[in-house]
């Protein structure tokens, strides 16, 4: 098995909305914010090749959006999924899998491509998984959550026929060395791979830690639907992930890919931030 990088571009958040309760006197410290108050975060998507398989977790953002849509959240960098994907001698059609975590737009976005008006899976070949309990929550979204679960980065997957569902069951083996956990208070039922890599275990964060900077207790995303089950998960999990010494990769974190945690009088907080490369 060998882990890859897969960049796919930066973009903007309002750094209140993604601190929740905490004020900016004390998360601009470590996430400084521009005079709108937005912040800049990562869209750090991991591909998995494994002997045949060849599998993307998240997707980025994508590209099919109106320019109005992209004009709220600031689009730069000079990464993508194609380019990527081609500095390490891949193209899109060699993905067999593609794995989200959960169905926000800034995750499964570039899992549909738009040519003219018509839409259509960017990864024709490969299988796109999800579960059965998230999609519905997605496909029938909440009036808070609306805004994030875009019908055309989700429908056009279950339409193609490539749609697959993974089991809801705690730490089920997904593939040889990849077991899946999920959570349920940033949104219902995301998913987080833990995978087993060079005596090593990697958990993607997706969106229950988006960063080193919300490695307190407090810190939860306003965009959570259920802040305190986000939090009773994330204590719950940072235990978990310093006991058995897991080393965390961060899809948001516009400068840590990977980093290790250790217990301090604070609490758990960050020991070692390093690249996957360097495992």
């Amino acid at each position: 098995m060998k882990l890859h990088t897969i960049n796919t571009g930066l973009f903007k958040l309002d750094g209140g909305a993604m601190f929740g309760v905490v004020p900016k006197a004390i998360w601009q410290k470590t996430n400084p914010a521009d005079s709108n108050n937005l912040c800049t975060w990562a869209m750090r998507c991991l591909l998995i090749e494994d002997g045949n398989r060849l599998t993307l977790v998240d997707t980025g953002i994508g590209d099919k959006q109106d320019d109005k849509f992209f004009s709220h959240y600031y689009l730069h960098g000079d990464d993508s999924i194609t380019t990527s994907l081609a500095k390490l001698g891949f193209g899109l059609d060699d993905i067999t899998d593609v794995f989200l975590t959960h169905l926000h737009f800034d995750h499964v976005g570039g899992a549909i491509k738009r040519e003219n008006d018509q839409l259509s899976p960017t990864f024709k070949n490969a299988r796109y998984w999800s579960n059965e309990k998230h999609w519905q929550w997605a496909v029938e979204p909440n009036a808070r959550e609306k805004a994030s679960f875009l019908k055309e980065n989700i429908l056009p997957i279950q339409e193609s026929g490539q749609l697959q569902f993974v089991e809801e069951k705690e730490n089920i083996e997904w593939q040889p060395n990849i077991n899946i956990s999920f959570a349920y208070g940033h949104t219902d039922a995301m998913m987080l791979p833990k995978i087993k890599y060079k005596g090593k275990t990697i958990v993607y964060m997706a969106d229950l830690l988006p960063s080193v900077g919300h490695l307190p207790l407090p810190y939860v995303m306003a965009y959570d639907m259920f802040p305190l089950q986000t939090l009773t998960e994330k204590q719950a999990f940072l235990n978990e992930a310093v006991d058995n010494d897991y080393i965390l990769y961060l899809e948001h974190d516009p400068l840590n890919e990977c980093c290790t945690l250790q217990r301090t009088e604070k609490g758990i907080r960050v020991d070692q931030t390093f690249k996957l490369s360097e495992i």
